[in-house]
């Protein structure tokens, strides 16, 4: 018998309990691997308008909504959950720097070119297959720091050799980390 998840507004409820302070007031908010899982993102999420890390990993959210009113959020974690799609992202275009939302099943990486502050994108073991999306990471004038290791795109272009060379010329002159190693001199040229 599987336990039934619960919406944000649910957990919330229960972290004010736990830590006598209100969700709308704290600048980080720690939910992964919340029990019962978190299923949904509901408007509650639009109250943590202070809170500039939010962590959500390892829980059941399917979609990425109702992120509007996180006008401070620099960090979103959303790792080991059922996501298919970045769409909502964008509503965070103005503060989020670092996206951490490996293990999901994302294929397309719409939305994520509205994020212009983004430094860290945190991707592996999702389900990128199209070189059409990593050309939407170029967008991104301040991404230093990308790990893909696990996607389906990656995969096939290490095995000629192929991957990084390709992925210092298509996001230079930012770029300077990928899949946990510095790019050297002669991937940059």
């Amino acid at each position: 018998m599987s336990e039934r998840g619960i919406s944000l507004k649910e957990a919330l409820k229960k972290w004010e309990e736990k830590h006598k302070q209100k969700a709308s007031e704290a600048t980080v908010i720690h939910l992964y691997g919340h029990i019962p899982s978190i299923e949904k993102l509901d408007a509650s999420a639009s109250t943590l308008v202070k809170c500039e890390k939010l962590s959500l990993s390892t829980n059941c959210i399917e979609k990425l909504s109702n992120l509007v009113g996180l006008k401070n959020l620099r960090i979103l974690s959303v790792g080991r959950n059922r996501i298919k799609s970045l769409s909502g992202i964008e509503a965070l275009s103005e503060s989020l720097e670092e996206l951490w939302a490996s293990y999901n099943q994302i294929d397309k990486l719409k939305g994520i070119e509205a994020l212009k502050k983004l430094t860290v994108l945190y991707m592996s073991n999702n389900k990128i297959k199209e070189w059409n999306e990593i050309l939407k990471l170029a967008e991104l004038p301040y991404l230093e720091h990308i790990v893909l290791v696990g996607n389906p795109l990656e995969q096939q272009l290490s095995r000629t050799d192929e991957w990084r060379s390709k992925m210092a010329r298509t996001l230079r002159p930012a770029l300077k980390i990928l899949d946990g190693k510095a790019l050297g001199r002669t991937e940059e040229d």
